[in-house]
């Protein structure tokens, strides 16, 4: 039965519609986008397990690192076996991740948890990003900022499901829970159902994902299509860099630093999102925005992350990949600035900023695989960006690290305000500074790491099974 799950068996047939791709992928990446909804319920868990904001927000880091280590790793797997296969293994191991972090929950163990949802969890996330993304960016040649922003909307959109869904569970589980109340917890037994539940619903979703995914057949190509045409625009290579040369570039390197940055000054808000909504309009102990209402926001955050990964990506097809992170990086510094003096002022002027800065990072994340197509070409490009998600891992530490050192230094949670945050906001706008430095510094890849033109562009079954 395995064997159904090969390369061999994923080619279409001729005259199959790339249309069809796209569900598939986001039968994935709406799944494990709910990495993104931890922030939910991570009040339930610091009060579950007597535990610190750095102590359960290490969770969600954990996640994020094994999410790029082991697309780094699996990436070549991933392009030599096809999508179908990545993505079962994906769906495996993100549930099983749900599963043992429920024994971790109901057996009051954290270091369960860290392993569960954090470990196999952030394999399964890793394996089940850049599965579809080079699957995508071979079916739509003639635009891969739309292609890789089709890929990747669905991961910033997990949450929007996973937010509401989480909270409704939480009360179903727990009738003690009022979702409306900011003092509110769920139990231990009722987090414990909820990651069962979660880890059972998404296996089966992902399962749609796996039976329905195609690769493209090595000769195929859209109608009308002329790749003399696509490879004539600025920064855009006709050449193929494998992945092994890729990690020898000065420009890898300075798009790691460029994605890092992104990804830190993005993250950090993100995983605090729902209490940091409330936390910036408590005055006398008391939030003027409800939990409710913080978990709202955090669903209009996902659809902010999901749309600017599918709208930003496609503007790239247009004014180019190097141009659009010049306005991710340079134009979020100011944002970030504004939110940080500002944006106590209004709740409306809050969730504004948050949530153009969150368009931003989601599109930092879709335009990245189609840059590196641009410099590397397709022949290696998913195994170049799974090694290129090593910067998320990092960022992942990073971002949690500066807004939960700032925070438990600042005081107890429910109790903080919109200064506490503002040191780390700050510290964002010298991030982005920096990847904005980094991306000017681009280039085109020296001929010098080209692969030799009797070297097929597609080059993954002959380049990759060498």
């Amino acid at each position: 039965m395995l064997s159904a799950l090969d390369r061999r068996f994923t080619v279409a047939p001729p005259g199959y519609s790339r249309w069809l791709i796209p569900p598939a992928a986001l039968a994935i990446h709406l799944c494990i986008g709910q990495v993104y909804a931890t922030s939910v319920y991570k009040n339930s868990l610091i009060a579950h397990f007597d535990a610190s904001q750095t102590a359960i927000g290490v969770i969600f880091s954990i996640a994020i690192v094994m999410l790029g280590l082991s697309a780094a790793v699996a990436g070549t797997w991933v392009e030599r076996n096809g999508p179908r296969k990545a993505m079962f293994v994906s769906a495996c191991f993100w549930a099983m991740g749900f599963l043992v972090g429920a024994v971790g929950i109901a057996a009051g163990q954290l270091w369960l948890l860290y392993l569960g949802y954090g470990v196999l969890g952030g394999i399964g996330l890793g394996i089940g990003y850049i599965s579809p993304v080079s699957t995508l960016i071979k079916w739509f040649p003639d635009r891969p900022g739309l292609a890789t922003g089709l890929a990747i909307m669905g991961f910033g959109g997990g949450a929007m499901v996973a937010s509401p869904l989480s909270r409704q569970l939480l009360s179903l589980f727990d009738p003690g829970y009022n979702p409306g109340n900011a003092g509110s917890t769920a139990s231990g037994s009722a987090l414990v159902w909820l990651f069962v539940t979660l880890g059972i619903g998404y296996f089966v979703i992902m399962m749609f994902g796996v039976a329905n995914v195609r690769v493209p057949a090595a000769d195929w190509r859209p109608a009308g299509f002329d790749p003399a045409r696509a490879t004539a625009k600025p920064m855009v290579t006709t050449a193929s860099v494998s992945a092994a040369n890729a990690v020898r570039t000065r420009q890898f390197w300075l798009l790691w630093v460029v994605l890092f940055c992104n990804v830190t000054a993005g993250i950090g808000i993100l995983e605090q999102a729902s209490p940091m909504i409330q936390d910036f309009f408590r005055e006398g102990g008391v939030s003027a925005v409800s939990v409710a209402a913080a978990g709202g926001f955090v669903g209009l955050l996902s659809l902010f992350n999901m749309g600017g990964r599918f709208v930003w990506s496609s503007a790239s097809d247009l004014i180019g990949r190097k141009p659009v992170y010049m306005v991710y990086l340079g134009v979020g510094m100011v944002l970030y600035l504004l939110l940080a003096l500002f944006g106590q002022v209004a709740t409306a002027l809050f969730v504004l900023l948050a949530c153009v800065i969150l368009s931003f990072y989601g599109g930092g994340f879709a335009t990245m695989p189609a840059y590196l197509r641009d410099l590397f070409g397709t022949f290696q490009v998913g195994a170049i960006h799974g090694r290129l998600l090593t910067a998320w891992s990092a960022a992942g530490v990073a971002g949690p690290l500066i807004v939960n050192g700032f925070l438990d230094a600042k005081g107890e949670p429910g109790t903080l305000t919109a200064a506490g945050y503002r040191p780390a906001l700050l510290t964002m706008v010298v991030v982005l500074a920096v990847g904005f430095v980094a991306n000017l510094l681009v280039r085109p890849v020296p001929e010098r790491f080209h692969e030799p033109a009797s070297v097929a562009p597609e080059g993954v079954e002959g380049g990759m099974a060498r």
